[in-house]
């Protein structure tokens, strides 16, 4: 039944995956084309501060919830599992009120200081009114994860990419009718928009399910559950913090490393656009299936680490390494092939072709590490899987800051490729570890 409900689930959320991101690539491709890329650099270059402000808020209390939940169920508990989502509800949308007006507050700040240049301000601006519905949506869909049915977060994700990308579409073709020139803003308002709508799809298919009525004091009543969730939920946000911090680091210094090699202001901007807006997307396409994977595999090693079943669980490490690692190998080989003239055909851009064939070479050990990182997360080990993260992103800072002024961003891709494989040997070596200390 355990091995059914995992194949069921990794089936529901891979179709919605590749969908979602079969319209997400070839919007991309409509945005690249309308907005150019100098302002698609522009546009990847806020999101270091949303993913700052999730991790903040919801990223954490997610995947503690998901694990609670599971937790809960597994005991006969669910009056408790449908708790400690009000309790989650209510943490994450406070903070994110409050980071929201932060963010507006301090936006043309955040753009001079941080981002180093004004011209995200309007974007940050709008970007914070996403914070609040993208809490409830990713709440709710956690607790969903942690009963195992995917149905909802599958649909919701759904409904969240068609609602952005008609959002945009037709805000695009009011400014374009009224001879306005449109601006990357646009696909800012369309994120909000579609944040919205897959909140509201996930408020209204929670509360029309038969389910225990509560209130206020109920909540207050069993406090301790929402006190069980952030202690589970407080190291793995830290965790998120620090990791986002590393990458905004990284996003950031990238544009500038690139002026320091001897591009323009524009030039850099360009250059990480293609990388960042054309490059990435086409690598990371296939990850729909191997993310279906790790959503699924945390409850499943929470359970399994519950019924002391070591046989299983090494089954289960061995079937998700040879998987992870075939995909990653047959992928890269495609990549290696065809990239230059997806590149071309795609985005007619040359330079978004090049990158693509030398990410391949990451594919193997990048598809594989998720999942590698869902079964640590899964046996409670978050921070040895935060250790190996932080190492892995303080070698792409390293490339970042000395290989980009020596060869360009192919230092950076370079140094890219070398931190997915030491992520890769330290998963596998703290499960060996873990294994054999059980034995």
């Amino acid at each position: 039944m355990s091995k059914n409900t995992i194949i069921k689930g990794t089936f529901i959320l891979t179709v919605t995956g590749f969908l979602t991101r079969l319209i997400g690539f070839f919007f991309r491709i409509f945005l690249s084309h309308t907005f150019g890329e100098e302002q698609m650099g522009l546009y990847q270059l806020i999101f270091p501060i949303y993913a700052l402000c999730f991790s903040l808020s919801t990223a954490g209390i997610e995947t503690a919830l998901a694990r609670c939940v599971a937790q809960k169920v597994a005991y006969g508990k669910k009056k408790e599992a449908d708790t400690l989502l009000y309790h989650a509800l209510i943490i994450s949308v406070s903070i994110t009120l409050l980071l929201g007006l932060l963010v507006r507050k301090f936006s043309a700040s955040i753009s001079i200081y941080i981002l180093g240049d004004l011209r995200c301000e309007p974007l940050l601006h709008t970007l914070s009114f996403a914070l609040p519905f993208a809490a409830i949506h990713c709440c709710i869909c956690g607790y969903y994860f942690g009963l195992k049915q995917t149905k909802i977060p599958a649909l919701s994700q759904f409904m969240e990419q068609i609602a952005r990308v008609g959002s945009i579409f037709v805000i695009y073709k009011i400014f374009a009718s009224s001879n306005q020139p449109p601006t990357v803003w646009i696909a800012v308002l369309g994120l909000v928009f579609g944040e919205c709508i897959s909140c509201c799809f996930c408020i209204r298919h929670f509360f029309i399910r038969p389910h225990q009525s509560f209130s206020l004091p109920f909540i207050w009543k069993n406090r301790h559950l929402g006190k069980e969730l952030c202690t589970l939920a407080l190291p793995l946000t830290s965790n998120r913090v620090l990791m986002n911090l590393l990458q905004s680091v990284e996003t950031i210094s990238i544009p500038i490393c690139l002026q320091t090699f001897g591009y323009s202001n524009s030039q850099a901007l360009s250059t990480y656009g293609v990388l960042t807006g054309m490059a990435l997307p086409c690598i990371m396409f296939p990850t729909a299936l191997t993310n279906s994977i790790s959503t699924m595999l945390l409850p499943t090693v929470a359970e399994i680490q519950a019924e002391d079943n070591l046989e299983r669980l090494k089954q289960l490490i061995q079937k998700v390494i040879l998987f992870g690692f075939g995909l990653g190998s047959l992928c890269g080989l495609l990549f290696l092939m065809f990239g230059s003239t997806v590149g071309r055909l795609l985005f007619d851009s040359s330079l978004a072709g090049n990158f693509i064939q030398t990410l391949a070479w990451i594919c193997p050990f990048l598809y594989m590490n998720s999942t590698l990182i869902s079964i640590l997360n899964g046996l409670g080990k978050a921070n040895s899987s935060f250790f190996i993260n932080v190492c892995g992103l303080s070698i792409r800072i390293c490339g970042v800051w000395f290989f980009i002024a020596i060869w360009g961003m192919h230092g950076y891709l370079n140094g890219l490729l070398v931190s997915q494989l030491v992520i890769s040997c330290l998963c596998v070596l703290k499960l060996i570890h873990y294994v054999k200390k059980r034995c």
